[in-house]
């Protein structure tokens, strides 16, 4: 390794110092302030460093690491999302009787693991970072059942998600090891060139199969979504805010890059069943959200069907002609920003209404009543951003649908288009439902509105807002950088 390559891996050892860092500062001295703002400029800063370097030739950091402008896109999208979610949780965490700063710690370790993982084209950093990430994330699920406060819900929650993510991550090395078994190598690109020459073997289908099925319980894929709702209603809610968005978006990003460099886009086999997947996910994950009086179990299903219309435009990469292809990569990227950017808004919200003291978060109908009338900032947020999850015009979510669509009709996929429309007027249903509630009289609930928001926390929620809008009435400079960033995968 040259000093050329620990210049561009600065980034990412800024993000591992960081959690060095903290934890000896921690050992001395406790002040929560101190260590939420190193957190969020630790991770603001090692993106700066990845934008700097946006534009360079891609570079092979050992067969591990691959440094290219679609890793590095995915990588800073990554690292803005957890920034905003290091900051919105200081006053959430400040109300409660747990130690505070060790979530950061954690929260630095998953970050370090996310975007790890977007920058592996290797078997071996792939899985490493993946666990890296699930098992910071299992600590953090379970982090408030400690304490005066304490609850039992989350650490059912964290029981279940570590179950259930290693049985995910069983699947995921059974199948590697049986494509390694099948072919003798561990690169993405080098399985590539062995299958084009024709050197196939059973055991890779099997191999690629598990796989599939292990990032599907990552990425909550019908049927892969058992843990999901009880996940996500458990999890304290700055925690189900990361596993919504910088979880999902960085398991989805590893995935797209494995299926183009290792070529798994020409198995029919394996792409009928991702048909499949797609159809069941649209369109049971809004049917199941429907149902639901719980908001934080809704978002769950919710986050199911946006994972199935991602699928759509995933399918699609699969078409013949190069720009078809382009188009479907550029609308992968451009619609997992849009989610990140409407999850965050959503769970930003809900954070600062909710109390780490009280049994459960802010998370019921009654809960958000009259918000319009109590909270009017965080009610305009909050309905901007279900909005803009519904594909309304004149929000990111619109053009993400419209991009979507576009990959779809491209590549012929009407079956799946139908779907996406039967899933997206479902989806409309329930996200009307919250936004009615907040216009009603308030609520004669004894549940505290949540902390009065600091001047950080609004600046953050304003910049949410803000983004949303602005992408939805003015995407094209957020096209132009995807469009440098999914030509590396060329």
């Amino acid at each position: 390794m040259t000093a050329h390559d620990l210049l561009l891996l600065s980034p990412i050892l800024l993000l591992a110092a960081l959690s060095v860092v903290m934890l000896l500062v921690i050992a001395f001295v406790r002040q929560h302030r101190f260590i939420n703002l190193l957190t969020a400029a630790g991770f603001i800063g090692s993106a700066l460093l990845l934008n700097l370097q946006m534009g360079n030739v891609a570079h092979q950091i050992t067969p591990l690491i691959i440094l290219d402008d679609y890793s590095r896109f995915f990588a800073i999208a990554l690292l803005l999302s957890s920034a905003v979610i290091a900051l919105i949780s200081y006053d959430y965490l400040e109300q409660g009787d747990n130690y505070r700063e060790e979530y950061y710690v954690l929260l630095s370790l998953a970050v370090l693991g996310a975007v790890v993982l977007v920058c592996s084209n290797h078997f071996a950093s792939f899985f490493i970072a993946i666990e890296l990430l699930s098992v910071s994330l299992f600590a953090m699920v379970g982090y408030l059942v400690e304490g005066n406060g304490g609850r039992r819900s989350t650490l059912e929650a964290s029981i279940k998600y570590m179950i259930l993510s290693g049985v995910s991550s069983s699947f995921l090395l059974f199948g590697v090891a049986l494509t390694y078994a099948g072919l003798g190598v561990l690169s993405f690109t080098e399985i590539k060139v062995l299958l084009a020459a024709g050197q196939w073997h059973g055991y890779v289908g099997i191999g690629v199969t598990m796989m599939v099925i292990g990032l599907g319980f990552k990425l909550s894929w019908i049927p892969f979504h058992m843990w999901t709702p009880d996940v996500y209603q458990g999890a304290p809610m700055p925690v189900t805010a990361f596993l919504a968005t910088v979880a999902k978006a960085a398991v989805m990003a590893i995935l797209l890059r494995f299926f183009v460099e290792a070529g798994a886009f020409q198995y029919s086999a394996l792409m009928q069943v991702l048909t499949l997947i797609a159809l069941i996910s649209m369109v049971a994950g809004n049917g199941l959200a429907l149902l639901q009086p719980n908001l934080k179990r809704l978002l769950a299903y919710s986050s199911i069907a946006h994972m199935g219309y991602l699928l759509v435009a995933f399918i699609a990469v699969a078409a013949h002609n190069p720009l078809d292809t382009k188009l479907a990569l550029e609308a992968v990227a451009f619609y997992l920003v849009a989610y990140l950017l409407m999850s965050l808004a959503v769970f930003s919200v809900m954070t600062c209404l909710s109390q780490p003291n009280a049994a459960t978060d802010a998370d019921t109908l009654d809960d958000y009543s009259g918000l319009f009338w109590r909270r009017p900032w965080l009610a305009l947020v909050m309905t901007t951003a279900l909005l803009s999850l519904a594909g309304i015009p004149l929000t990111v979510g619109f053009i993400g649908k419209f991009y979507l669509f576009a990959a779809g009709v491209a590549d012929g996929l009407w079956l799946l288009l139908s779907a996406l429309v039967l899933g997206s007027a479902l989806g409309l249903f329930y996200y009307l439902r919250i936004i009615i509630a907040m216009t009603q009289n308030p609520s004669t609930s004894t549940r505290a509105v949540g902390s009065s928001l600091s001047y950080l926390n609004r600046l953050v929620i304003g910049s949410l807002l803000l983004a949303m809008i602005a992408l939805g009435v003015y995407p094209q400079p957020l096209i132009d950088w995807i469009s440098v960033a999914v030509a590396a995968m060329g």
